[in-house]
């Protein structure tokens, strides 16, 4: 049994942040009831069709959910999710457009005198209130406003991150929040709302160079895919045309990396480089001098010395290259998940044990559980028909 089996969670989301959370619940064992749009769904569904027809975020935040299909324009749609949610959920999770789930009698505050017990998340670009609180928001505009565009990138271009990274911070504390709020239910039998900003999420995130700024002082370089302020820690050439990503901590690894890796131990005490601080300040002589041992090697040869340094040290691999990660296959972190197309590999969630049997329920087509749902609410077949035939449901 699963941490949160017995557990039934109504969501209404699309593209990330909320659906990201719901799926880490699902994981977990709740059971996680999509409401979409009726011919559509969850605009992420059509981003694209890598996954064997199939789209690649959708496939990835999607995976143990039911999809209930309905048109929430419809008077008899809003009835059936209200009881939907009266009935039998413990969380409500929405991260519809700014006011559009109170219109739909779905705030804390219209379901909780009704529900003491339900939890509901509501996730937005800025939060409930405040002057940005009725702007949209996805997550590249949530990157430039949090700052994320200012450190990131090389210093003639900002760059923003290669993966949802606004949306993905928002969609882990939104989890981990109900997660909190499951455990305080369980003490006082109350549930809670829990308004949830990506900006705020992403700005956590940012305090490291918040905090390096205080009292006005420069912000971090941006370094391309090195770090901004300590050096060397980034990727470095090879001879065989590789790179190499490395990254020195400490003052006792320095010392080792000259003497075993660069072969030229005087250069740990060379007034230039005896510090973080100075290294960082020469960047370009010191990385000249690494260049020039490095692209004399091979990758292996420079991975060797480093690991026989006791330096860390990873290959810079793509996408092909973690598909066949000898890590992930030695820790057997693939399962399979079904999908409307047939079933792809997954990854198995962090802390899912060798021992354990990960949750990979499938990831639903659109609509495919609008039936059972609807009788577990007490339509019958003619119910449920005629629901169809009046576009409540599909």
């Amino acid at each position: 049994m699963k941490p949160l089996t017995g557990t039934t969670v109504v969501t209404l989301e699309h593209a990330i942040a909320a659906p990201f959370c719901t799926r880490q619940l699902a994981d977990l064992g709740a059971r996680v009831i999509k409401v979409e749009r009726p011919g559509v769904g969850d605009f992420a569904r059509s981003y694209d069709t890598r996954v064997r027809g199939e789209c690649s975020h959708f496939v990835w935040v999607n995976r143990g959910k039911e999809s209930l299909a309905l048109d929430l324009k419809h008077p008899q749609a809003q009835q059936l999710l209200r009881r939907l949610v009266i009935e039998q959920a413990d969380v409500v999770v929405q991260n519809l457009a700014p006011g559009a789930a109170a219109r739909l009698g779905l705030s804390f505050e219209a379901l909780s005198p009704e529900k003491p017990s339900l939890i509901v998340c509501d996730i937005s670009g800025y939060g409930s209130d405040g002057p940005f609180r009725d702007k949209k928001a996805y997550d590249l505009l949530i990157q430039s406003e949090a700052g994320f565009l200012s450190v990131t990138g090389t210093p003639e271009t900002p760059s923003k991150a290669g993966i949802s990274v606004a949306d993905i911070a928002a969609g882990m504390y939104a989890y981990t929040n109900v997660l909190a709020a499951l455990l305080e239910r369980g003490r006082t039998g109350r549930g809670r709302r829990i308004d949830l900003s990506m900006l705020e999420a992403l700005g956590e995130w940012m305090s490291f160079p918040l905090y390096y700024t205080t009292d006005g002082a420069p912000p971090p370089s941006r370094t391309g895919a090195s770090h901004a302020t300590i050096y060397p820690y980034g990727p470095f050439a090879t001879g065989d045309g590789r790179s190499v990503m490395l990254g020195i901590q400490n003052e006792r690894e320095w010392v080792s990396f000259c003497a075993i890796v660069l072969e030229q131990p005087a250069l740990a005490t060379d007034p230039r480089f005896d510090g973080n601080a100075k290294r960082d300040a020469a960047r370009e002589p010191l990385g000249e001098i690494i260049r020039a041992v490095f692209t004399a090697l091979s990758a292996e040869q420079v991975i060797e010395r480093l690991d026989r340094a006791r330096i860390a040290n990873a290959q810079v691999r793509e996408m092909k290259d973690v598909w066949a990660h000898p890590q992930l296959a030695a820790r057997g972190r693939w399962a399979e998940v079904a999908t409307p197309s047939g079933k792809v590999p997954a990854l198995i969630p962090p802390g899912i044990g060798a021992d354990e049997s990960p949750r990979m329920d499938p990831v639903p087509a659109l609509g495919a559980n609008t039936d059972a749902i609807l009788s577990e609410l007490g339509c019958d077949a003619g119910t449920i028909a005629a629901l169809r035939e009046a576009g409540a449901i599909s």
